[in-house]
C-alpha cells in the first residue's frame, strides 16, 4: 500500500471526510469510468459496437419505468461480454479487445445510472408505473 499526500482546498477535505476509508475504491472506480469515457470519445467504431446500438435501440423505444428497471442486455450480448471477460482472466486482452471491453463497461455504468432514476421515479408518490 502506497500513502499519497495531497493538498486540496479545505472545502473539499471536508466533503472527502466522510469517504476516507472509501476513498482507494472512489478513486479506483473514477479513474475506470474516465479512461472508458476517453476511450469511448476517442473511438469512433465505439458509437457503432452492438452493445451501443442496443442501448440506442431499447432508449430510443421509450422505455416504461417498468421497462428500464427489467431491462437486461440480449443474449448476444452477454456471450461476448462472457467471452472477453473469461478471456481477460485467462490471458489478457488485445488493445481492441480492451477497447470493446470499455464500451462494455460505458454502457453498463449508463444501464446503473438510469435503473437509480427509474427507482427514485418508481418510488414517487406520482409514479405510475405501466
Amino acid at each position: 500500500m502506497t500513502t499519497i499526500t495531497l493538498e486540496i482546498p479545505e472545502e473539499l477535505a471536508v466533503r472527502l471526510d466522510p469517504l476516507r476509508d472509501r476513498l482507494p475504491e472512489l478513486l479506483s472506480q473514477l479513474l475506470d469510468s474516465a479512461s472508458a469515457e476517453k476511450k469511448f470519445m476517442l473511438s469512433g467504431t465505439a458509437m457503432t459496437h452492438p452493445v451501443f446500438l442496443e442501448l440506442i435501440d431499447f432508449l430510443s423505444a421509450r422505455p416504461t419505468v417498468k421497462q428500464v428497471l427489467t431491462h437486461k442486455v440480449s443474449a448476444t450480448v452477454q456471450e461476448r461480454l462472457e467471452e472477453l471477460l473469461d478471456k481477460n482472466r485467462e490471458e489478457g486482452l488485445t488493445a481492441a479487445e480492451e477497447e470493446e471491453l470499455d464500451a462494455y463497461r460505458l454502457v453498463n455504468h449508463v444501464m446503473i445510472l438510469l435503473k437509480a432514476r427509474a427507482r427514485v421515479a418508481a418510488s414517487s408518490p406520482q409514479s405510475s408505473l405501466p
